[in-house]
């Protein structure tokens, strides 16, 4: 671990850049993950993120004998994963998909990704299950599934393009603690942008903090209620949210696995200012 990036912040941040709003393309995507891996924050950055659909192109654009770990998305659906596949130059750590749309079933699409599974050892998935009905019924076959050693976890959206996409701090507050019931650990996508909870001056939409998800995962962990978690989530005061994160600097991230970005430079500015980098 870098003496200068605390073990609660360890692989905190997936590198998203050619996703939106970034959408950065894939030659500059990887020229700008290669310096995230030889920084002085490395230990931040998580795998790179690749869409299924540009799998194809990747191994084109490494140099010889160069070996990238990727974290492929779904973005061709369940079926498109199946192509997924590692090669020499190529590790697959994680793939991450929508097992349903808003209103549909989660539970065949999830039961498809365990089967796909059990065909990559080594391999995590992350299932990502709309903030809509269906939702426990598909934290608890998650729970079963972990249960039995799948290597798999929920993954929610906390922003998009749409309001509806943005779960107010009790809704996001209720999933954090009923992971926390069964002993899951989740992870996030989609509007984590800054520390602290904020709203975007052009569209109006209040976007979560990461440290306020972080402050609200230990609380959760350590056995609060929703609306404990819920304060914690909802919260523009950065002094309780840093307290709440130095004081387990030097322990592992309770429940929460992290989140995807396309802007590294965005969180880590954030922390630096915060004073939560050594």
């Amino acid at each position: 671990m870098s003496p200068q990036v605390p073990r609660v912040f360890a692989g905190l941040v997936d590198d998203a850049a050619v996703f939106p709003p970034g959408n950065a393309p894939l030659p500059e995507a990887i020229e700008g993950h290669r310096a995230h891996r030889v920084a002085w924050y490395s230990e931040l950055v998580g795998p790179l993120l690749v869409p299924a659909s540009s799998l194809g192109d990747l191994a084109t654009l490494l140099d010889h004998g160069e070996r990238l770990t990727i974290g492929v998305i779904g973005d061709t659906g369940l079926d498109g994963l199946k192509a997924a596949q590692p090669t020499d130059a190529i590790e697959i750590r994680q793939v991450e998909v929508a097992v349903a749309k808003r209103g549909e079933d989660p539970l065949p699409g999830l039961r498809t990704l365990l089967t796909q599974l059990a065909d990559r050892p080594g391999v995590l998935g992350y299932a990502e299950v709309p903030l809509t009905w269906g939702l426990l019924s598909a934290l608890d076959a998650l729970a079963e599934a972990r249960a039995g050693g799948a290597p798999i976890a929920p993954k929610f959206r906390t922003g998009g393009l749409a309001s509806e996409l943005f779960p107010t701090p009790v809704e996001l507050a209720a999933v954090v603690c009923a992971c926390r019931d069964r002993r899951l650990p989740f992870k996030l996508t989609a509007g984590l942008h800054h520390a602290i909870r904020y709203t975007d001056q052009e569209t109006g939409f209040v976007h979560h903090g990461f440290l306020n998800v972080l402050a609200a995962s230990v609380v959760a962990a350590d056995g609060g209620e929703v609306h404990d978690v819920a304060q914690l989530l909802g919260a523009t005061d950065a002094v309780p949210l840093i307290e709440t994160a130095r004081r387990k600097l030097t322990q592992d991230r309770p429940l929460w696995i992290g989140f995807g970005t396309c802007s590294i430079a965005e969180p880590l500015a954030d922390l630096e200012q915060l004073g939560l980098l050594r």
